[in-house]
């Protein structure tokens, strides 16, 4: 028993070094670093003092319509790609794992290949694709009667919905690939002899069987989203782009960190971003418990 104890300890000790030193130590560097301030002293010909300011910087953040703004982005975001994500990445694994198609291995490798694209170098390839002047994209629309600006307050949420779907829809789509093709193929042989037909067996037994999977990514997909950062970015440094500094919480932090040198206040809101990344978690994991204790 103690033989097994130690190794037991022996394996689990380096993933609970570097969970503390990736995970723990920075969570908790950033609250203590979110009680804090910096403020000068005098009339500001003096140097800059630090002072505990508790929840003032909470209070601070949450009482600026821009940070609050910011979350209304990410919920018209979600509203477009989650479902699009899921269902689209859905629709290709049942197309790749049906008896119809060909090619599966290069259809899978194609459709995987741009995940392993930087997001940084996808987002900077996307933006010349939707800048005028410069995109083919564009000048074959405005040839043909389409006037269609990506950066505008109407176009720039599609635009990044487009870039996270081209980077993040092959991926999910292997996974729910690989789910498929581990359902065992005797049931899906006495659904066909049963006079299941194509449609029938996907909607009513393969994707009951891989509704784990599809759960997973929906969760995953939902915390990935409120992470939203490259695109908007990068997108930003567009002509005339209705993508502000601040457009979502994670960018609202990476301004005020490094180009207002506020530090609390950048540690107040991604510590906000993060409490309300867990209580999605734990709302999706809630609801979709419940779902599967009543299916």
């Amino acid at each position: 028993m103690k033989a097994r104890t130690r190794a037991a300890a022996t394996l689990l000790t380096p993933f609970f070094v570097l969970f503390t030193a990736v995970m723990l130590i920075p969570i908790g560097y950033a609250v203590w670093l979110s009680l804090f301030t910096e403020q000068q002293s005098g009339l500001g010909f003096g140097g800059s003092e630090t002072v505990f300011t508790g929840l003032g910087n909470y209070t601070a953040a949450l009482g600026d319509r821009v940070f609050r703004d910011g979350f209304l982005v990410l919920l018209g975001y979600c509203v477009f790609y989650i479902p699009l994500m899921v269902g689209g990445a859905l629709a290709l694994a049942l197309l790749l794992d049906s008896a119809l198609a060909r090619a599966k291995r290069f259809f899978q490798l194609a459709l995987f290949l741009p995940h392993a694209v930087p997001g940084i170098i996808a987002a900077m390839l996307w933006l010349y694709l939707y800048t005028p002047g410069l995109s083919p994209v564009v000048s074959a629309m405005h040839s043909g009667g389409i006037g269609f600006d990506f950066f505008s307050p109407g176009g720039a949420l599609p635009s990044i919905v487009n870039i996270a779907l081209w980077e993040w829809l092959g991926y999910n789509m292997v996974i729910f690939y690989a789910a498929l093709q581990a359902i065992d193929r005797s049931v899906l042989e006495a659904a066909t002899v049963d006079g299941a037909g194509g449609w029938r067996t996907a909607f009513s037994i393969k994707l009951p069987l891989i509704r784990a999977s599809v759960l997973m990514v929906v969760m995953f997909t939902c915390i990935g989203s409120l992470q939203l950062f490259t695109e908007p970015l990068i997108i930003n440094t567009g002509s005339g782009s209705a993508v502000t500094s601040s457009w979502t919480p994670n960018m609202y932090a990476y301004t005020a960190a490094f180009s207002r040198n506020d530090f609390g206040l950048a540690a107040a809101a991604s510590v906000l971003l993060a409490l309300a990344a867990a209580l999605l978690s734990f709302v999706v994991t809630r609801l979709t418990g419940r779902k599967g204790r009543t299916a």
